[in-house]
């Protein structure tokens, strides 16, 4: 088993330290609903996109979705190459829901039908981001933790549990007290990160691999094909086609989680 050394810890803690500075930072001078909510409107396009980046890839996808691309290939892959549909909130969409001054989708289905409509997006929303998103989240920084210190233990709690909660408390907290400013700005910071530690492990992967070339091998071609034929139990070509882009429409353009930013 190989330990963190000094310099790893450093780093980990560098890294939530800067977490909890940009939170504290980004709480200051928010006077109004709007401040808090919607970051005073005032976000930059910079920021805007790396927090939508890191808002779409998490750990979840770090691990999940690493391991169903193992697993099954690169056919999962369709379901981010529909970040297209952002084109079509940010020309078509964003304008209109500024326009119509509102800060959710339920809201906006309030305004245009009922307040019925408006407690039924809630409830199905918060259900799914309970069980879909946060769960799947917590569970996935939790196994982090624990790959990296098995031994880690705390008032009894495995090194699972320690993570799980600790991504919890961590992200709860600045959530609260900085509202979306401090979400937008860290986020765009944790892009960052995911960005450069993807790329070194893409590349010291294939370099212990032996190159582009052996990964082809190992893999074989249709573990590598996007396009999978009809009769695929999983990714049939039909349904990525024609029915992924209605699920990428309203993960784009209509989810909360996306739209807010």
């Amino acid at each position: 088993m190989t330990f963190l050394t000094v310099w790893d810890w450093l780093i980990i803690g560098a890294y939530f330290a800067g977490v909890a500075a940009v939170g504290v930072w980004s709480s200051r001078n928010q006077k109004t609903s709007t401040d808090y909510f919607l970051a005073g409107r005032n976000i930059g396009w910079f920021a805007i996109g790396a927090s939508l980046f890191a808002s779409n890839i998490g750990s979840e996808h770090l691990v999940g979705l690493a391991g169903s691309g193992a697993k099954s290939g690169v056919a999962m892959a369709h379901y981010e190459l529909h970040a297209w549909c952002l084109l079509v909130l940010g020309w078509v969409l964003v304008p209109f829901y500024t326009r119509s001054g509102v800060a959710t989708m339920p809201e906006f289905l309030e305004r245009r039908y009922n307040p019925a409509t408006r407690w039924i997006l809630s409830l199905v929303s918060l259900t799914a981001y309970v069980f879909t998103k946060v769960s799947v989240t917590v569970y996935a920084g939790g196994l982090v933790i624990q790959t990296l210190l098995p031994e880690l233990t705390l008032f009894g709690m495995s090194s699972f549990w320690v993570g799980a909660i600790t991504v919890v408390l961590l992200t709860g907290a600045y959530t609260v007290f900085g509202g979306l400013r401090a979400v937008v700005y860290t986020d765009a910071m944790q892009a960052m990160v995911l960005i450069a530690g993807s790329l070194c492990i893409t590349a010291i992967g294939l370099y212990q691999l032996g190159g582009w070339d052996e990964l082809r091998a190992l893999s074989g071609s249709e573990r590598l094909n996007l396009w999978r034929p009809a009769s695929d139990p999983d990714f049939p070509w039909p349904g990525m086609l024609f029915a992924a882009p209605i699920v990428g429409l309203w993960y784009w353009c209509t989810d909360q989680y996306i739209v807010q930013r």
